[in-house]
């Protein structure tokens, strides 16, 4: 028997792994079956290439729990090891000293995953006490068994085994009982180990005979060996691809596409994505691709290893360059890493391009699935914009697609205004929009349908990369304003009568809303009064809505503009009706403000050259006193004129048709509209 202590010693590496792998323990099984994997397919080389002559027999990797003993073991029928061997890969640790082990590991949390013989001591993390039992292909080589139980000591001795091969046996600690649980081992086999090359065999089959439950004594497999990436696309069909979609998320829809990657230069990779049906609540649908090497499971967990938007797929990346550690930032920052993920978007665009080429009418019909991906991709990654110009769509209010560059040439002509800028109309509720669509319409615009909750940053990438181009909501103002083709027409109402009219609208507005009365001659067929509110604002809010941070617009209240048409009789009958009943009473007012309103004048054209200490205070205080009585007498007349409004029936239904055709018209406002209304039916 031969004792010694470890190269790097124990009391060094088991607190390392410890504090740095505790988070992630259950990786341990992952580790040992993947050693157990490279031990098979090294027997399996040796055989192909005749320096091993013997019979390979069942390769089978085997995973047992006894509870009494509480032990968990790994054995497999590889190349085994010699006393030697285990002294050089597993006690000096890859040929480690302790100083540079400790310097290499000590700042990375899960450096010591994927290191050869490193990754044999994650089994400390859950367990007292490690055996090992192995048996070296080599002729005359003998059975030993290596133990340590968590000091700086270990022994190797003499043991029995019959045949070449490795068992690791685990005596799991107090505090990781879970791991003696089958179904807490299977949750991870089926995690970690679903896909590799070698059968992995945990427990044996069971069958329904005779009523009851019947174990067969037949090795129970848990992985698929020959995954469906592993394949030649040549020799598979659609329902494969369907099929292992099933298998690999259960509970959901059928994808829309999927994309086969099979690359060996320059670097290798292979893996299956596909193309999931999304339209709302994306980062539900992350952490969906699978990242493994060599069919040994990595992450889930992609994001920033790829593209953000690259996260939305679904299925499986594998690669041999891919390093076999679960640190994030390590693989972030390794170059494979980031070709590969260049690789992998330039194929997603590749796919989506031939599928638009070759069959655009099936593109379409699927575009309301495939738009929230391509867009995020659009608005995150330079490369994937350029290449998705070329079959991203817009859709219009009539379900009609367009290329960004078939769209153009649609609208260019009839929608450029007069500084040379070409406008897109865009819609995002077509039944609340629906008047101003008409009104569009009725010009001979187009209307497109940008309803998706990236739309508001999407439309700020495309205005940043379509030259001489903006997008405007279709009631963000009146189409007039929205695309201005001659000089503004003047509005012929001079601005006293528009300062009065303005009141009496004030008057008749929700008092929890701020709205900004304005004028315009829009023609006495179009509407009396339309809401709009500002395209900048509402655009800032819809992105403040998404963003997980603060946003300074998305606290400022929603401000509207009330655009009254002087040019409506309905509007027209208001001033005459204004005139003719508030005539004599403002007439009065105006009278009393006029001395005050000159005097004001008079003072403040006195005091306009002089300094503030030249100003006798008389004349301040005489100021002073004439703008307070200026400003009541014109608090007294506005209120007259709001007064008036909010008692005028017309008035109040204008602005009430206004409301209801914006969908703002709700509760005890709509029930008064409603009755409002069939008091100004007549019966004729």
């Amino acid at each position: 028997m031969q004792k010694g202590k470890i190269g790097v010693t124990t009391e060094n590496i088991f607190p390392i792994i410890k504090k740095f792998l505790y988070s992630d323990h259950e990786i341990f099984l992952r580790e040992l079956i993947s050693n157990a994997v490279d031990a098979t397919q090294k027997i399996k080389t040796l055989a192909s290439v005749g320096d091993f002559k013997g019979e390979l027999g069942d390769l089978t990797i085997r995973v047992k729990i006894d509870k009494e003993k509480g032990t968990l073991t790994i054995s497999d029928s590889g190349v085994g090891m010699t006393a030697e061997e285990i002294d050089r890969y597993i006690n000096q640790i890859a040929f480690s000293g302790a100083e540079e082990f400790l310097e290499k590991y000590k700042t990375q949390a899960n450096g010591i995953i994927g290191h050869f013989g490193l990754g044999f001591y994650s089994s400390f993390m859950v367990s007292d006490k490690v055996q090992i039992v192995t048996r070296s292909w080599k002729d005359g080589a003998k059975p030993v068994r290596w133990v340590c139980d968590g000091t700086p000591e270990y022994k190797i001795e003499d043991a029995e085994r019959e045949n070449r091969g490795t068992d690791i046996v685990l005596h799991i600690s107090d505090d990781s009982k879970e791991f003696l649980e089958e179904h807490r081992i299977e949750e991870l086999l089926l995690k970690y180990c679903r896909f590799l090359p070698i059968p992995i065999a945990f427990g044996t089959e069971k069958e329904w005979k005779d009523g009851k439950e019947v174990d067969t004594g037949k090795d129970r497999i848990i992985n698929d060996t020959n995954p469906l990436w592993t394949r030649k696309p040549a020799d598979l069909k659609d329902e494969d691809y369907q099929k292992f979609y099933r298998d690999l998320y259960p509970a959901q829809e059928e994808p829309l596409f999927y994309i086969h990657l099979n690359v060996d230069y320059p670097f290798n990779l292979t893996g299956i994505l596909y193309f999931p049906r999304i339209k709302t609540n994306f980062d539900i649908q992350k952490n969906k691709i699978q990242l493994y090497c060599n069919q040994v499971y990595v992450t889930d967990s992609v994001e920033g290893i790829v593209p953000e938007f690259l996260t939305l797929l679904h299925g499986v990346i594998d690669s041999p360059d891919i390093p076999l550690n679960v640190s994030r930032s390590y693989l972030q920052s390794d170059s494979n890493v980031k070709k590969i993920s260049s690789h992998i978007t330039k194929k997603v665009a590749d796919r989506l391009q031939e599928i638009f080429k070759n069959d655009r009418e099936q593109f379409e019909k699927k575009w309301d699935d495939l738009k929230l991906f391509i867009t995020f991709g659009m608005i995150t990654d330079e490369k994937f914009y350029e290449r998705a110009e070329k079959f991203a769509l817009f859709k219009n209010v009539d379900d009609k697609y367009f290329t960004f560059e078939e769209y153009e040439k649609l609208v260019k002509e009839n929608q450029t205004d007069k500084n040379k800028t070409l406008v897109y109309l865009y819609a995002t509720d077509k039944e609340a929009q629906h008047s101003y669509i008409e009104e569009a319409k009725a010009r001979g615009y187009d209307v497109l349908m940008l309803d998706g909750q990236l739309d508001p940053h999407f439309i700020n990438t495309l205005e940043s990369k379509l030259k001489d181009t903006r997008f405007a909501r279709v009631d963000s103002d009146v189409i007039d304003n929205l695309i201005v083709k001659d000089d503004k027409k003047e509005v012929s109402l001079p601005v006293e009568e528009q300062n009065d009219l303005r009141n009496v609208f004030e008057g008749a507005l929700p008092e929890k809303e701020h709205y900004w009365v304005s004028f315009e001659e829009l023609g006495e067929n179009a509407s009396p009064v339309i809401i709009t509110q500002s395209e900048f604002m509402r655009r800032m809010k819809d992105m403040a809505a998404m963003s997980p941070t603060s946003n300074p617009y998305g606290n400022l209240p929603d401000s509207k503009n009330l655009v009254v048409n002087v040019s409506h009789p309905l509007v027209k009958a208001v001033i005459e009706a204004k005139s003719k009943q508030l005539g004599d009473e403002l007439n009065e007012i105006t009278e009393k403000i006029k001395p005050f309103k000159t005097k004001v004048d008079e003072l403040e054209k006195a005091q306009k050259d002089k300094k503030d200490e030249e100003i006798p205070q008389a004349d301040k205080d005489a100021l002073a006193d004439a703008q307070k009585e200026l400003n009541r007498l014109e608090d007294e007349r506005a209120e007259v004129l709001k007064s008036f409004g909010k008692d005028y029936k017309l008035v109040k239904q204008l602005i009430d048709l206004a409301l209801l055709s914006n969908n703002l018209l709700k509760g005890e406002d709509l029930s008064r509209f409603v009755k409002r209304s069939l008091e100004l039916i007549k019966v004729e």
